[in-house]
């Protein structure tokens, strides 16, 4: 009896360290969908909305192509690239960065980071909500080590 349970527990434990993984690329291929705020310093809080297409490459990474709507400001695109480097790490290019992006992967967190212009520093934590369809992004601006603007968002996957 007590094997079994011990066998039992073994098992459950991997499936649920297999179904936490979370595989940004599987993710973003296909269509997404976000919605969220943005809230700069010394602004009021404005919307986003971000319509994404992301394919997978032939070796393996992903081309992510998103079309930003912020409220008051007129619509553009930002492209992403993003392959896997290693068990749980990522990297790639985006076209808002001035040098490379790094990620991390920590069960069903993505942690990403890269610099944009103006010596913005970027820090994204991408948490895939249970059922895999459902991503909470927090994006964090910081300049000179101050909190410029924080990015809450929801992002879902369509297809």
């Amino acid at each position: 009896m007590i094997r079994l349970g011990l066998a039992l527990a073994l098992v459950a434990s991997a499936c649920a360290t297999a179904a936490d993984a979370f595989d940004p690329i599987a993710f973003f291929a296909g269509h997404s969908d976000g919605v969220g705020t943005l809230k700069v310093a010394l602004s009021r809080r404005r919307g986003v909305h971000v319509a994404g297409e992301g394919q997978v490459e032939r070796d393996g990474s992903l081309l992510l192509v998103q079309r930003i709507e912020q409220e008051g400001k007129p619509p553009r695109n930002r492209r992403w690239t993003l392959r896997r480097t290693g068990d749980k790490t990522y990297a790639g290019e985006l076209s808002d960065a001035v040098g490379p992006v790094e990620g991390v992967v920590s069960g069903d967190v993505l942690r990403l980071r890269f610099t944009a212009r103006g010596g913005l520093h970027i820090r994204q934590s991408l948490t895939l909500q249970p059922g895999g369809r459902v991503i909470r992004n927090r994006l964090v601006v910081r300049k000179f080590g101050v909190r410029m603007a924080v990015l809450d968002e929801t992002i879902r996957k369509l297809d």
